[in-house]
């Protein structure tokens, strides 16, 4: 069965204003990543802000044009489509979940027509179709009928998220990408909206990324669990298996950092703030943080290695051991 989209070794490298007036710096946003989603299949991206998420999120459905590698949809490389095929590809076949819905939703427009512009521009159905499907997607996300002709700015941030959520489901697409969908709303709401998702998952199928800082939420949320730090893919697992058999240090320094009531861990310390992307350390970028690591991840960056369980890899030179608890991982020195 083909992918819904394919990665392949995307570099994107962005110039940014660093170094004085005129100097500009290279920025390395995304190096290597290598991504396949499954029909149906969620996976979530997990990784501190700035560690390229969002850029890796971009570059799937499109907004961002890799400048090395490759975005295939269906088998199709994206990037050697006509432009009018691959507007009408990425328009048709994905829908995005911005973070915040404040910003994402035009505050001009009634919620009727922020939902009916992707089937005016596509040219679904009838206008009287269009009218309908407005009226289903409304319900699908648990809108009220009555909200219909409100202004984005009448509505609360969860019901404006919920709009957000019908209009990337309009036109029934393959793949739907949710960019750390809940962190701008309240705690008491972002509940509600994880559970919409996980239940549209379940009623509609389509293929999920899913974007946060919060591995936990990540973990609960997804089929497959990708950890990303300083623009690399470090682990990719299971989600069943990333809490108790992550290799990388970082996945277990994650979960260290997440709240636990049934069994609470010391966080594992790391050093420092994360390094910067315009100039990243030589051989594994975590080696500056890390309490692994010694001179042979100063000299080269390791390659993906297969842990026992089937669909696990991790790029690390001394990854800690499969299922060993997080509490005994603290400030432990390579074997």
């Amino acid at each position: 069965m083909n992918a819904v989209v394919e990665v392949r070794d995307a570099h994107v490298v962005h110039r940014a204003r660093t170094g004085g007036l005129f100097r500009r710096d290279r920025v390395y946003a995304l190096t290597g990543a290598d991504l396949s989603v499954a029909p149906g299949e969620t996976v979530g991206v997990v990784g501190e802000s700035g560690c390229g998420k969002s850029t890796l999120a971009k570059v799937l459905v499109g907004i961002e044009r890799p400048v090395r590698g490759t975005v295939s949809y269906g088998g199709r490389d994206l990037w050697t489509m006509p432009p009018a095929e691959r507007r009408a590809t990425v328009g048709a076949g994905t829908g995005v979940v911005f973070q915040d819905p404040s910003t994402a939703l035009n505050r001009r427009l009634p919620v009727r027509r922020i939902l009916r512009d992707p089937l005016d521009v596509h040219r679904r159905g009838t206008p009287a179709e269009r009218e309908e499907r407005v009226r289903e997607l409304m319900a699908l996300v648990g809108l009220p009928g009555a909200l219909a002709d409100a202004l984005p700015g009448r509505l609360s941030g969860g019901q404006r998220q919920r709009v957000a959520i019908a209009r990337a489901l309009a036109l029934e697409p393959a793949l739907i990408v949710a960019d750390e969908p809940t962190s701008a709303l309240d705690v008491s709401v972002r509940a509600q909206i994880l559970n919409l998702l996980l239940d549209l998952r379940e009623r509609l199928g389509p293929a999920l990324v899913f974007v946060s800082h919060d591995i936990q939420t990540v973990r609960r949320m997804s089929d497959r669990v990708i950890t990303m730090y300083l623009g690399r893919i470090v682990e990719e697992a299971p989600a069943a298996d990333v809490a108790g058999a992550a290799r990388h240090p970082y996945t277990r320094a994650l979960f260290s950092a997440a709240p636990g009531l049934l069994h609470p861990v010391d966080p594992i310390p790391l050093r420092g703030p994360v390094p910067s992307a315009t100039r990243p350390p030589s051989g594994c970028p975590f080696r500056t943080r890390c309490w692994r690591a010694d001179a042979v991840c100063a000299e080269s960056l390791p390659e993906f290695s297969a842990a026992s369980r089937p669909g696990h890899r991790f790029r690390c030179h001394h990854p800690v051991q499969e299922d060993t608890p997080i509490r005994d991982q603290r400030a432990r020195s390579p074997e």
